[in-house]
Parts: C-alpha cells; sequence; structure tokens
C-alpha cells in the first residue's frame, strides 16, 4: 500500500473545531454520498457545473476506488456528535506525465473554514513528491472562493477565461 492512502493531518479550522484531513478510504463511499446530500444545489454546481445529488455506480466507483499514484484523493472528517463524518473532500487526477487536474467540494457550513487552503496544501506536497509539475482545474468565475484559495496558495496561479469558465494552472515548483 502506497504511503499516501495512509495520509492523515489534523487541522484547526478558523472556528476552532478540528478536522482531520486524511486519504479516502473504499469504505467512504456512503460518507461520500452523504456529503453529497448535505451539500447546497450552488455548491454542488460550482463542483460540478451542474446540480448533481445522484451518480451512477460507475461514476460511484471512480469517485470512491483511488490508486493514490494516478489518483489521489483526501477526505474532510469532522466529529458531529454522533461519531465522524466526511464534510468534504479534495482530490487529483494525472492526465499526463507532470501534470494534474485538482478539484475540491465541502459541505457549505464548513466554507470560509480554511480547508480548500489546508487541503490545496497537502495535495501539492503529496503531488510534488510524486514529481508532479502542475495542477491545473476548471473552475466557474463566480465561484471566488476556490479562486482566492489557488491565488493564496503560492503555487503562482495563471487563469484564462473561455466559454464561461476559468481554467487555472498552477506550478507545484
Amino acid at each position: 500500500m502506497s504511503e499516501v492512502a495512509k495520509f492523515s493531518a489534523t487541522e484547526t479550522l478558523r472556528d476552532g473545531r478540528r478536522v482531520e484531513i486524511r486519504a479516502l478510504r473504499h469504505e467512504d463511499r456512503t460518507g461520500l454520498e452523504d456529503a453529497v446530500r448535505r451539500a447546497s444545489a450552488e455548491s454542488l454546481r460550482r463542483r460540478f457545473f451542474a446540480v448533481r445529488r445522484h451518480f451512477s455506480e460507475q461514476e460511484m466507483e471512480f469517485f470512491s476506488d483511488i490508486d493514490f499514484v494516478s489518483h489521489v484523493a483526501l477526505v474532510v472528517v469532522a466529529d458531529e456528535g454522533g461519531g465522524p463524518v466526511i464534510v468534504g473532500g479534495g482530490r487529483y487526477i494525472v492526465l499526463e506525465p507532470g501534470r494534474a487536474e485538482v478539484a475540491f467540494a465541502l459541505v457549505d457550513e464548513y466554507q470560509g473554514q480554511g480547508i480548500g487552503a489546508a487541503l490545496m496544501r497537502h495535495l501539492a506536497t503529496i503531488a510534488r513528491d510524486a514529481g508532479l509539475k502542475e495542477f491545473i482545474a476548471e473552475v466557474l468565475p463566480e465561484n471566488i472562493a476556490m479562486l482566492k484559495v489557488f491565488k493564496k496558495s503560492g503555487l503562482h496561479p495563471t487563469t484564462r477565461r473561455e466559454a464561461g469558465i476559468m481554467h487555472v494552472t498552477l506550478q507545484l515548483f
């Protein structure tokens, strides 16, 4: 098993709550589905460019079966009284040698707490260790929060707008 598949870090949110950011596990599939159900229509649209609450079996397999080489996924786990609950995550998928697409999603009540920046930092470290040189992302222009995470990441983002989508390139070195 890859060392990345054992990844775990604790982060303190802006409001003082603590969350665990850890490698996605196959048994997290139900937790991922629950997080999608909790997310607002607007959050889903910003992530998937459409409001998607249901995914095909093939899509769910894609999102939950991670090899931690060409596809790396981290989840954000919060203790909500009844136990640990997945409240978001981030992933990258290698498109070609040295280059991967990165994406994030968070349940609304956890947005604005610094989780996106933490996910970005951890994914960038994992990607650098794997020899990747850059991340790319496609972001809706109105997704100011995500664009701000990229801008503050220290990864020297460049953006270009095309057909209503912001194409962002981030340098990992």
